[in-house]
């Protein structure tokens, strides 16, 4: 039998199906995502905030009392005769007697939101059991660190018997869906397997079945009502009679209620391929008149909450009326650091957004709203600014959403414009490899010029503009939408 490993583990918490897949999974259909990436420079970053030197290596630095300690493997058999192995990132040294001595370990865990999550949680029960065993003293507490320089937390978590009892039960029943021969069926709410490096394979799953997550609209419980009526897939849902469901919802809630006639016209639109228009109204009357557009959209380290890229497309329109392509337009980046400060970046944006008065800024979602209206309030402007400040920004989604449905499990910028034909010039680019790009660049020496560090810049101004052409390919179909 092969061992369980802490990984495994991680994996199972957080999906069951993820763990199946990670044992007997095709790796082919694996995709690598910049979200583990960014997961390991973060804990870089903490464990050289927390140690003053570089951390020893293996049982010879335990034995040897270094300070920090990396690449130990823990292995023992625990009850039932579970095999198990692990690798604990980091193990600080404390005081107290174990078999190398006067001094024992600790396992490191570095978090990444406000609290631990529970598969955080059963990971460093695993730890400290399997550490206890192979330095032969007890690990009462295990160390959880956050950020990194000044702003460093460091907290003692406690590993008491409910926990452990806790992870040895998640074992066994990790142990019980390895050994099945088909893997778990697919989450309730797929919304956190954006994460995932098996979302592709699980994605194609989805819509073949018909999963109810491929509507719009529809989470984890919200599922497990419809499948209490005995709707089971989307063609279940797009044949339901929307009156009848509503009543049938209305016990578990007036949203659910509220949500049933456009779950099934989402549905309905779905299993026809067919885009439907839910009203005869204008879509963008701002931009009948308008002598071009600027389309806007940010970068962001929501970790640092630094917003570090600010990127426009400037569309001017043609002396007839007409648009020209926007792939003619000229971008203008706007690079945010974080060093120079907001009022900096303000006078940058005011100079470009007073530059082009009569504009529309369109953007899709209403993130890039937000974040000029916030920034101006703290930068001093006035009541009237503010207003024709957000007059001015036109949510392209908000304007979509409420003017059509269309044939698509997520109404996101990348699913949108995909389905309108539009393509990203990098493959397999996102947010997250973004962001990944944007902390390479600014580790890297800024006194020394390499081609890397020119390249990840590039990259990251080339997807910023993408995600602006795209914008500007959904408002040209709501402008020009298909007849019928």
């Amino acid at each position: 039998m092969q061992a369980l490993t802490d990984r495994l583990l991680r994996s199972w918490l957080r999906c069951r199906r993820r763990a199946w897949l990670d044992r007997h999974g095709d790796p082919a259909s694996r995709r690598w995502t910049a979200h583990r990436a960014l997961q390991l420079q973060d804990q870089v970053r903490s464990f050289q905030s927390l140690l003053p030197s570089r951390p020893g290596h293996g049982e010879a630095a335990c034995a040897a009392g270094a300070p920090g300690v990396v690449g130990l493997r823990l292995a023992d058999t625990l009850d039932g005769g579970l095999r198990v192995e692990a690798h604990p990132p980091l193990l600080l040294r404390e005081d107290g007697a174990s078999r190398w001595g006067e001094h024992r370990y600790r396992p490191v865990l570095v978090r990444q939101g406000r609290h631990l999550t529970r598969d955080q949680r059963l990971q460093l029960a695993l730890w400290g059991r399997l550490l206890q065993a192979h330095q032969q003293a007890p690990v009462s507490h295990a160390v959880v660190v956050a950020g990194s320089g000044t702003a460093m937390q460091r907290d003692l978590f406690p590993l008491g018997a409910g926990l452990q009892a806790q992870a040895q039960e998640s074992l066994q029943r990790l142990q019980l869906d390895l050994e099945r021969q088909d893997p778990p069926e697919l989450v309730n709410d797929r919304k956190k397997c954006v994460l995932c490096s098996w979302r592709s394979l699980c994605d194609q799953e989805a819509g073949a079945i018909g999963h109810l997550s491929e509507v719009s609209g529809i989470g984890g419980k919200r599922r497990d009502l419809l499948l209490g009526l005995g709707l089971a897939t989307v063609a279940d849902l797009a044949a339901a009679d929307p009156e009848g469901l509503a009543d049938q919802l209305e016990a578990h809630g007036e949203q659910h209620r509220e949500a049933a006639l456009a779950l099934v016209n989402q549905a309905r639109v779905q299993v026809q391929g067919v885009p439907r228009r839910r009203d005869g109204g204008v879509v963008l009357p701002e931009l009948a008149t308008a002598p071009g557009v600027l389309l806007y959209d940010i970068e962001s380290d929501p970790d640092a909450r630094d917003d570090f890229l600010h990127g426009f497309v400037l569309l001017q329109r043609r002396g007839d009326g007409s648009w020209p392509p926007a792939s003619q337009a000229r971008y203008q980046p706007l690079l945010a650091r974080y060093e120079h400060g907001e009022a900096r970046l303000w006078r940058r944006l005011s100079v470009l957004l007073a530059r082009y008065p009569d504009w529309p800024v369109l953007h899709y979602g209403e993130t890039e709203r937000l974040t000029l209206v916030r920034m101006a309030q703290r930068q001093g402007a006035s009541a009237a600014e503010l207003s024709r400040l957000q007059g001015r920004c036109l949510d392209v989604h908000q304007r979509l959403r409420q003017h059509w449905l269309l044939p698509v499990n997520s109404y996101g910028l990348k699913a949108v414009a995909q389905w309108i034909g539009f393509r990203w010039s990098q493959s397999g680019v996102d947010g997250a490899r973004a962001l990944l790009w944007w902390r390479q660049w600014r580790l890297a020496d800024p006194g020394r010029f390499t081609p890397a560090r020119h390249d990840n810049l590039r990259r990251i101004f080339r997807y910023n503009r993408d995600d602006n052409l795209a914008t500007w390919a959904v408002v040209s179909w709501l402008l020009n939408p298909p007849a019928g």
